[in-house]
């Protein structure tokens, strides 16, 4: 069996973010730059399959400019057997079916029986790639999955919904979008990192001409800055009576 995982290039969640000159994109220049973090769920998962033997090949796919590779090496770098790089620039500034529509077409050409994303990315977070794969692919897709098995050629997948857990079995092939799990995305061992230089990354150009955007921004910005604290005085319990108040009157979150 193979497992491809699909890997976005996103910024570091921990990145203090700008507004660009354009007040419709981020000015990413300077800013460190990661695989998404719910991809790392989705490539540990795949990694452990391999180890216990379910799976025979891990192979990461990304679509992006050139910047995108460093990802990929990344996934490399933890262990994944070869990457493919969907190179354009124009991929950048896509929607998330340019993002889905060029993916589909790798993945078509590695025709691998799992296909794992993570539920969403960073930064534009609409969780719209792995359903669309589903759909371009032709497959069942489960999301925010967290625990999977595998028998023949069927799956049970584990979602989180509200107030409970939803079983869910299907047959292979599909896509499965990952939410955290019990298993912490590992680091990429020394030995792992130059490995990773020896290791195949195959370059591709989409055949298909950039779809034109369905989703269109036109502005962006920040979130306002937190308010100011309160300080509540008195004895405790005068302190707790105010804290009820302001929590009904003011936040009226009771």
């Amino acid at each position: 069996m193979k497992i491809a995982v699909c890997i976005k290039h996103v910024f570091d969640t921990e990145a203090k973010i700008k507004i660009g000159a354009d007040g419709k994109t981020a000015d990413l220049a300077g800013v460190k730059m990661i695989i998404a973090p719910y991809d790392e769920y989705a490539l540990e998962e795949a990694l452990l399959l391999k180890e216990a033997g379910a799976a025979q090949e891990v192979v990461v796919v990304g679509a992006g400019d050139d910047s995108a590779s460093a990802s990929l090496r990344q996934a490399l770098a933890m262990g994944a057997d070869r990457a493919v790089h969907v190179r354009d620039g124009a991929l950048a500034g896509a929607d998330a079916l340019g993002r889905a529509a060029a993916l589909a077409e790798a993945l078509k050409a590695e025709n691998a029986e799992l296909v794992f994303t993570g539920k969403t990315g960073v930064g534009d977070d609409e969780g719209q790639v792995g359903p669309m794969l589903g759909e371009l692919l032709d497959r069942p897709q489960v999301g925010s999955v967290f625990q999977i098995t595998l028998a023949a050629s069927a799956f049970t997948a584990w979602r989180g919904i509200e107030g409970a857990v939803e079983i869910v079995e299907g047959s292979l092939p599909a896509v499965i979008s990952w939410d955290k799990g019990e298993h912490e995305p590992r680091y990429a061992s020394l030995k792992g990192i130059m490995a990773a230089k020896k290791k195949p990354l195959a370059s591709v150009a989409p055949t298909l001409a950039p779809r034109a955007r369905h989703v269109v921004r036109e502005s962006l910005t920040l979130p306002p800055p937190r308010p100011q604290g309160r300080l509540l005085g008195g004895t405790p319990q005068e302190a707790a009576r105010d804290l009820a108040r302001l929590l009904r009157e003011e936040a009226k979150v009771i």
